[in-house]
């Protein structure tokens, strides 16, 4: 079914929860798109609370600075774990202060460049520290309650269908395996023998609302009754045969399933939200120094429709 799904979001509840927020404006994303919230940082501690793990050149490397490394650079090695994993990290602690040593015996954190950069680094910090006390606030089981509940009050039922296809190149082949199966044949055998699409499977879609297939593909797919079995249909991926296994009013997510989801919801908009006020009461002006505009990035073309992710089995 991969190639016949258009692009859609990975989950039901990011558009609902996007289209009630403020009367359906939707809400920007203020940290980095995709970025999980750095974790707030830790209160001053004692020095013995916070142990050396490792001293450079006499220089002391703290339990504290290899939790903020793993910060920074442990998404990007989810292969390594465990006793390697530290090692690693606490190596590249040890290359980065014998770099940074290495710059101040060249004076180079006396230079015009280096406080430009420590400025930009501070002012970032600060940001993150902030939005992760926000996004801390943000989240609570009474907020994520309230927000559940209006998800369901917002959810316009809606039906899917759960049904098995048949993908072949040529119509009179559809036609011939149409027939055999309005005979009585076992559908997902028939499948299995002929399908170009989903014959692992046995042809099985799971379920699916009609927003999310090929417009011919689920006109023909939400006419049959359940256990109906359609004439070839013709996409623009080849010949259909489909059979509709099961037909359902749309389950509403629970409160368990999409807590996630809810948790990302609260932290993105009290994020935007503070970001909002705080411009709307600051006095920002450009001086004759401001860059100009840079010209427009091109638009990202659309994903293919055999990008998109198949539907859930449920």
């Amino acid at each position: 079914m991969d190639h016949m799904m258009r692009p859609a979001p990975t989950a039901a509840l990011a558009v609902a929860l996007t289209a009630f927020a403020f009367g359906g404006q939707a809400f920007a994303q203020t940290a980095a798109p995709g970025a999980t919230p750095p974790a707030a940082a830790a209160p001053a501690r004692p020095a013995d609370s916070d142990p050396v793990v490792e001293t450079v050149n006499g220089a002391p490397i703290r339990a504290s600075e290899l939790a903020i490394a793993e910060d920074d650079i442990g998404p990007g090695l989810p292969q390594v774990q465990g006793a390697a994993r530290q090692e690693y990290i606490l190596s590249f602690l040890t290359d980065m202060t014998l770099l940074a040593q290495a710059a101040q015996a060249q004076k180079l954190d006396q230079s015009p460049e280096f406080a430009a950069k420590m400025n930009y680094l501070r002012t970032k910090a600060l940001m993150e520290t902030l939005m992760a006390a926000e996004a801390k606030k943000a989240v609570t089981e009474d907020a994520k309650r309230k927000t559940y509940d209006e998800f369901v009050k917002q959810t316009k039922p809606e039906t899917e269908v759960h049904a098995r296809h048949i993908l072949v190149d040529s119509e009179a082949k559809a036609k011939e395996i149409a027939a055999k199966a309005k005979a009585g044949a076992d559908f997902a055998k028939l499948a299995k023998e002929n399908s170009k699409d989903s014959a692992e499977d046995g042809g099985d879609l799971g379920y699916f609302t009609k927003d999310q297939m090929v417009p011919e593909f689920a006109d023909a797919a939400f006419k049959l009754d359940k256990g109906q079995v359609s004439d070839p249909v013709k996409t623009q991926f080849g010949w259909h045969v489909i059979k509709v296994e099961d037909k359902r009013q749309k389950p509403i997510p629970t409160y368990e399933q999409v807590s996630d989801q809810i948790d990302q919801y609260l932290i993105r908009k009290a994020q935007s939200d503070l970001v909002t006020k705080l411009r709307s009461d600051a006095k920002v002006e450009k001086t004759s120094a401001a860059p100009s505009a840079a010209p427009a990035a091109p638009a990202t073309p659309a994903a293919p429709a055999g990008a998109a992710p198949a539907a859930p089995k449920n």
